[in-house]
């Protein structure tokens, strides 16, 4: 069961949206052993760089800043996941736990010293706007964000609803850099959306995942079950960044009849956590068929590995992000934080996606769905991060532990993964009748 001492929350737009936990007992047990661990050489090295800095730089610099600066660059050395939160970016990020943020709607990364785009946010001025998983953003209005801090890109984009905001972007097979105009929105996200695609057949669609998601999700299929009988269900976690792992666990646990959905092992005691499902299938095994693709990440990985190593649903599309790491965020005494890369996580099989991504049991060419887009980019992957954890394909011992489609189009069907996923529930029922 989930240590208490861990509070999931969501990390939206600042990092690469996927699932964190919050420690409240913070580097206070461990503090003895650091202290003998600690490597005066290089603090002697530190303190004669600090000082020459402080002599004999072109301008003054506060302390402070060099500081937090040094403590940046150390944690960003790490993975690309891994970062320095200071007072305002520790708040932001738990202000996302709402759902509710102003903004642009964009999930990115950073990557050498480019921002890149993870995933538009459906519904949002970003998705609206045509900006595409994979764009490289290279400035903000007048300011180039070569080497800018990743939050303070982020600081940039967000502001008051109603304001005008210039990106110019870099997308592959386009020569020239592209300048898109946007207009900021309150962003309120709603991470579950579903309806009937035929009699029989639901769709539900996750954008994000996020403390009430799986409560949420249990809501939509209520309201479906109103409607008649299911007969197969279209799970669409494309462009989904991930979120709160609780919130993985909770959406896996609703189609599921019991059985591990998902566990995690790192070097300390409280990374260690495996997750079980109930016996509460709520489709009573009726087919599903999971729509991923290169944006795909973290928590959507989670539920698409569960359910494919419990074969309980078919996964099409593409080969995900491959975001297979927990972060655990804890807070400093000067009010800000720091977000460390703690943990893997693994499939019920035992499977690690780290820089690997979940394969789907049908692959939709990527050439085809292009083609038909008459467009072509190339997604960024968790593999292509500069100093990306490297998967270890055999687990540490377990300890007993077993396009930016929208919402409308999809359901209106134009959409050629989604019209393939049906006509394959489909033809599953017609199997099962033969049977019969």
């Amino acid at each position: 069961m989930l240590n208490r001492k861990h509070l999931l929350i969501l990390v939206l737009g600042a990092v690469l949206g996927f699932f964190v936990s919050t420690a409240t007992n913070v580097f206070a047990e461990r503090d003895a052993e650091a202290v003998n661990s600690i490597p005066f050489e290089g603090l002697r090295t530190f303190s004669e760089v600090f000082g020459r800095i402080k002599q004999d730089y072109v301008e003054p610099v506060p302390d402070i800043k060099l500081l937090e600066d040094a403590i940046r660059g150390m944690l960003s050395g790490l993975d690309p996941h891994s970062a320095y939160l200071d007072e305002e970016q520790y708040n932001e990020l738990k202000v996302g736990t709402t759902g509710q943020f102003g903004g642009l709607g964009i999930e990115v990364g950073m990557e050498n010293g480019f921002i890149k785009v993870i995933s538009p946010i459906d519904d949002t001025p970003a998705q609206r706007s045509g900006i595409k998983a994979g764009d490289l953003i290279i400035r903000l209005d007048d300011k180039p964000v070569k080497g800018m801090a990743l939050g303070d890109a982020v600081k940039l984009m967000r502001g008051e609803p109603g304001s005008e905001i210039v990106l110019t972007v870099v997308r592959e097979g386009i020569e020239q850099p592209i300048k898109i105009k946007l207009i900021r929105d309150v962003i309120k996200i709603k991470s579950v959306k579903s309806r009937l695609l035929e009699d029989g057949y639901g769709y539900i669609r996750i954008t994000s995942f996020q403390s009430k998601t799986g409560d949420n999700v249990m809501d939509a299929l209520g309201e479906l079950k109103k409607k008649g009988d299911l007969k197969g269900l279209v799970l669409d976690l494309r462009n989904n960044p991930g979120g709160v792992l609780n919130a993985a666990v909770s959406v896996s646990d609703v189609f599921l009849d019991g059985g591990l959905i998902v566990y995690t092992d790192g070097r300390i005691e409280d990374a260690k956590m495996k997750f079980n499902a109930t016996p509460n299938d709520m489709l009573k095994g009726a087919p599903i068929v999971v729509l991923i693709n290169a944006g795909s990440a973290s928590a959507s990985e989670i539920v698409a590995g569960a359910l494919q190593d419990q074969k309980r649903a078919i996964i099409m599309g593409e080969k995900t992000f491959g975001k297979g790491s927990v972060q655990t965020i804890l807070p400093t005494s000067n009010g800000g934080a720091v977000k460390l890369t703690t943990a893997r996580y693994y499939t019920p099989s035992g499977r690690s996606i780290q820089a690997e991504g979940i394969t789907p049991d049908i692959p939709i060419s990527k050439v085809k769905l292009e083609a038909m887009a008459q467009g072509d980019f190339t997604p960024i992957k968790e593999a292509d991060l500069t100093n990306h954890l490297s998967n270890q394909a055999t687990p540490p011992k377990k300890n007993d532990i077993r396009g930016e489609e929208s919402a409308e189009q999809a359901l209106a069907l134009q959409d050629f993964p989604l019209n393939e996923a049906l006509n394959l529930l489909k033809g599953i029922n017609i199997q099962r009748q033969v049977k019969r």
